[in-house]
């Protein structure tokens, strides 16, 4: 454990809870990727199934316990609790695009091809565009509600500050994870835009509107 895990660990809560309050204060999912949702209920899903066999510390398990739950908390309200609000039309984007070159490509490259490993190498390639269908709806809206905006530069964040985490453990512990690292930059090159309009406009109290 590090400052930087830490913070990212930090993000990652802040934006999960942001996301399941937004829902069930405003009754609504509107501006949430149904699918977005699905594909990282099913990365922490591959990703946790060491919690049967593998224990770590109580903040590990408790942090995956925590990311399981939430995630099919949030499937569970947005295509069953509150599904009249749900954006179907808008939320369009081919999730089979993203999920069959994941597989292929923990199949290509991968630590060792355990089925538990191979499951992870999985996780880790989903994780990393797992949000796309979430960005493609707020450009394909052309806006995004303030809330959503939080949502989405708190998990960025999270993703940033592990960047941060895998240089403080290269140097400190000669630690080294490619997947993980090429993986978790990519996924951070995907906010790249939004961040920069989220620091524009959102923390200025300007409206927050992608370009179309």
């Amino acid at each position: 454990m590090n400052i930087f895990r830490f913070l990212g660990d930090t993000s990652h809560l802040v934006a999960i809870v942001v996301l399941l309050l937004k829902i069930w204060k405003t009754r609504s999912c509107a501006g949430i990727s149904g699918k977005s949702q699905i594909l990282f209920a099913l990365v922490y899903t591959t990703r946790y199934l060491d919690l049967f066999f593998s224990f770590v510390s109580v903040y590990n398990s408790a942090m995956k316990i925590f990311f399981l739950v939430s995630s099919f908390a949030t499937v569970y309200l947005i295509y069953i609790k509150f599904k009249a609000t749900y954006d179907y039309n808008h939320d369009t984007f081919r999730v089979e695009f993203l999920l069959i070159p994941c597989l292929v490509l923990s199949l290509l490259i991968n630590h060792d091809y355990s089925p538990v490993e191979l499951l992870w190498t999985f996780s880790i390639y989903l994780e990393s565009v797992a949000i796309l269908p979430q960005l493609f709806m707020v450009s394909k809206t052309g806006e995004a509600e303030t809330i959503t905006s939080h949502y989405l530069f708190a998990l960025g964040s999270y993703r940033a500050f592990y960047i941060l985490n895998w240089i403080y453990r290269y140097y400190a512990e000669d630690f080294f994870d490619g997947i993980a690292v090429v993986a978790g930059i990519i996924q951070t090159v995907l906010y790249a835009d939004f961040f920069y309009l989220y620091v524009t406009k959102v923390l200025k109290g300007k409206e927050f509107k992608l370009p179309a």
